[in-house]
């Protein structure tokens, strides 16, 4: 941590860790990290300068005023350089630094690899259980879920409560999918709260059967838009506990649906054979509940794994194979949470496949542009979050091979369009491109490719 201030104590990193403003973080009680900062020196005065409030604001909120905005909190967060990890915000290299930490950064690597191995294998012997029928133990929810609100619950629950968490689950799915998971993480976690207190209501057994769906998937919303935002573990956390609810539920469909996301996270993470594991287990879910379209979704996924494993035949047979079910699929009986996937979503799927092989051979750039350009056309206006995933590959494409002109264009539309979302995927997402640009700009001593390479690697930094 390198805040100074000149008539203030600085602080250091071990501000941040000390044990009483860790849990004063991870509550996001913003009044007692200003008190705590205050003890240790610094002045009303210089918080307000670095978080750019008012004195006055700093005042009311030493007085107790809550913080719930997220771009307060990301402006807090930032100013202090408060590690974004230990506030939830998303989980950034300076929160796993401080975290990790030690004399010794070798076997302090490999300890923090074991340890993941170990999550993974758990999660995954899980989702096995689940999907076999064995007895799994329900998983550890940890710290994502907040105390419960003393907002009232029914001792008896109906349809219509049940209806009520489908519809809230519903509406924020929309505006994650439009504007990223930043924008919307906070309230689905909030939602959970209050929602997983109806278990402990009276009902019919088929409301309850519905309420165990409805939670499973707000649990799997709750995982999307925490991996979105980089919170991988809590995630995965939520994904775990979707798992057990859409098993106690009996429906197929929403077990295939989180397996595929589950995936999703670790085809992000760049683990194709983790990724492999719970798409494999999500065919088995989705032939189960009889949807072709589910079905799809796991063979075009697949697909881009094994592209990322550089094997061209079997990326290129899962194309043909999700492309088949598609067009097989009844439009009349299709699950819900599979209708996003349509023939520009499989187009999309097949441009990243081409995109990921290009690495191996540049002629699948080829295949690529057009894919990947007919797509970012068609979702223009919609589908903002897929747009600059596309958008960003298709510019380090162009770039690659030697389109510079159009690599520079499209980068700009991507900076444009990922500016709309919050989502740390697109900006994790604009690394490799951010590489070419540096590549270019070095090798060629190109000045529009080192400004570009400049205004991304500024966004990159700023971003969620």
């Amino acid at each position: 941590m390198n805040v100074t201030g000149t008539q203030d104590t600085p602080l250091s990193r071990e501000t941040w860790n000390e044990p009483e403003m860790k849990r004063a973080l991870a509550d996001r009680d913003i009044s007692s990290v200003y008190r705590l900062l205050r003890r240790v020196g610094i002045s009303q005065r210089h918080i307000a300068a670095l978080t750019g409030q008012s004195q006055s604001e700093v005042s009311e909120i030493l007085k107790g005023r809550q913080v719930m905005a997220y771009d307060v909190l990301v402006r807090i967060a930032g100013g202090l350089g408060i590690p974004r990890g230990y506030m939830g915000l998303a989980y950034d290299p300076a929160t796993a630094a401080s975290i990790v930490e030690t004399p010794d950064d070798a076997d302090n690597a490999q300890a923090e690899e074991e340890a993941k191995s170990v999550k993974r294998r758990n999660l995954l012997a899980h989702g096995t259980a689940v999907m076999f029928g064995t007895t799994a133990a329900e998983a550890n929810r940890g710290q994502w879920l907040p105390s419960p609100t003393q907002t009232p619950t029914p001792q008896r629950i109906g349809l219509m409560d049940v209806k009520q968490v489908e519809a809230t689950t519903r509406a924020m799915r929309s505006l994650d999918q439009q504007y990223g998971g930043g924008t919307c993480r906070d309230a689905v976690i909030a939602q959970l709260s209050w929602a997983q207190r109806l278990l402990g209501a009276s009902g019919k057994e088929e409301v309850r059967l519905r309420l165990f769906r409805a939670l499973g998937d707000l649990h799997n919303l709750a995982g999307w838009t925490s991996c979105d935002v980089g919170l991988l573990d809590s995630g995965r956390n939520h994904y775990a506990t979707a798992l057990g609810f859409a098993k106690q539920s009996g429906d197929s469909n929403l077990l295939s649906n989180i397996m595929y996301r589950t995936g999703y996270s670790y085809l992000h993470e760049k683990l194709p054979n983790e990724a492999l594991k719970w798409f494999q287990l999500g065919q088995i879910a989705a032939q189960e509940s009889g949807s072709e379209q589910a079905v799809a979704v796991l063979c075009a996924n697949e697909a881009v794994a094994y592209a990322m494993l550089r094997d061209d035949i079997r990326a290129q047979k899962l194309l043909e194979r999700s492309q088949a079910e598609l067009a097989r699929a009844d439009p009349n009986d299709v699950p819900t949470w599979a209708k996003f996937f349509d023939q520009s979503e499989l187009t999309a799927l097949t441009g990243v496949v081409h995109h990921e092989l290009e690495v191996v051979d540049l002629k699948h750039g080829l295949l690529a542009i057009p894919a990947l350009t007919e797509v970012v056309n068609a979702w223009e206006g919609s589908r903002d979050r897929g747009r600059a995933l596309c958008l960003a590959r298709l510019a380090t494409t162009y770039l690659r091979q030697g389109e510079v002109e159009q690599g520079l264009q499209i980068s700009h539309k991507t900076l444009i369009t990922a500016s709309m979302v919050q989502s740390q995927r697109v900006t994790d997402r604009m690394q490799v491109m951010e590489t070419e640009l540096a590549r270019l700009s070095t090798m060629s001593n190109n000045a529009d490719a080192r400004e570009m390479y400049q205004l991304v690697q500024t966004h990159r930094r700023v971003s969620v």
